[in-house]
């Protein structure tokens, strides 16, 4: 074998044996009143595509490993409008014609609107399907194992929950007053969900469809963050400005982190070992050392709102409720690195590996 050969054999078992380069995290973004949501790339924030046609989109949830993600709207429409909606481009014919088939009687409350969720193919973003729920979604999630979607209704005080094999919805289940948040742990068939009006958070069984416990959670409790290596619930008490850290096994409150001002987002670091806080009410961010306590803040303005945490580096997501922005946020510096600019504005962000 000769010296050229000998390099170009070399080369090829080089490319033939060296693992495949993993693809760079996508960020999606919910452009709420601009109907749409933004892919980015996580690392730059270079815009990808822009996903249209999803309305007044607030809640988006996905998994690592499943392949879809579950966007909701926050608008409603009247019951007798939804046969007449418009096929998505990405729909067959036949399963748009299925999914408008006369149906059983509605779940939910009695007097609530028709909302939509949209499924969308989690690679590429295309719209797959609709689904349609009892009244306005304000957050979704979904189950680490991909089985079940949920969405919280604020206004009918509890949740729809969705099979992801069939797209159907399989139960209503009361919660409480004003559901607004819902976080999984480890366990697939078990939903936090955060009850605003009244205070609580409610564990909920959803093969069972039903709430097994309620935990008592401050005044407002809103978004939050699961540690299952802990056994550890992070809940925003957004009005007073106020963190829990609860007991997932007992839903006794272990500590009080004090943020101030009005708290919106939460999110946990990679290593579990800080929790991110968005100080929307004095335009900060704060991160919270869980080994000590220790709470640390910078000044981020206007109006740090919802925010998600890049898998596998050191970069946070923070949108901005005030003006159309997501910042990208050094996890060590709590410094701007880059900017986005989005359209509407950026509520439940998803990063997916």
């Amino acid at each position: 074998m000769n010296m050229s050969s000998r390099i170009a054999y070399t080369l090829a078992t080089l490319f033939v044996s060296a693992p495949a380069l993993a693809a760079p995290p996508t960020v999606f973004i919910p452009e709420g009143s601009a109907n749409s949501v933004l892919m980015v790339q996580a690392e730059t924030g270079k815009v990808l595509r822009r996903i249209n046609d999803v309305e007044a989109v607030h809640g988006l949830a996905g998994a690592p490993g499943v392949p879809y993600l579950v966007a909701g709207s926050y608008s409603e429409i009247p019951r007798e409008d939804v046969a007449s909606l418009e096929k998505p481009s990405t729909v067959s014919a036949d399963d748009h014609a299925a999914h408008h088939a006369p149906k059983a009687a509605p779940m939910g409350p009695p007097d609530a609107g028709i909302s939509l969720l949209s499924i969308l193919d989690a690679k590429s973003g295309d719209i797959l399907r609709r689904i349609e729920v009892p009244g306005a979604v304000h957050h979704t999630a979904v189950s680490p194992d991909g089985r079940f979607a949920v969405a919280t209704h604020p206004a009918g005080d509890g949740i729809s929950v969705i099979d992801l094999a069939t797209f159907g919805m399989t139960a209503f289940v009361p919660t409480g007053s004003m559901p607004n948040y819902a976080a999984f742990g480890t366990d697939p068939n078990l939903v936090y969900v955060s009850n605003t009006g009244n205070g609580t958070i409610s564990e909920v069984d959803l093969s069972r469809g039903i709430v097994r416990r309620n935990f008592i959670a401050g005044d407002t409790p809103e978004h939050m963050a699961v540690s299952p290596e802990t056994d550890r619930l992070f809940v925003a008490d957004a009005d007073a400005g106020q963190v829990l850290e609860l007991s997932l096994s007992t839903g006794e409150k272990l500590r009080t982190f004090e943020i101030g001002g009005e708290i919106h987002g939460l999110g946990l670091s990679n290593d579990g070992a800080t929790l991110f806080v968005a100080g929307r009410g004095e335009d900060k961010l704060a991160s919270v050392a869980l080994a000590t306590g220790e709470v640390r803040t910078a000044t981020l303005a206007p109006e740090p709102y919802h925010l998600t945490v890049i898998p596998g580096s050191d970069i946070l997501y923070v949108s901005s409720r005030a003006e159309p922005v997501v910042w990208l946020i050094d996890t060590s510096s709590l410094q701007t690195r880059e900017t986005v600019s989005v359209e509407g504005e950026g509520h439940q962000m998803v990063a997916l590996p």
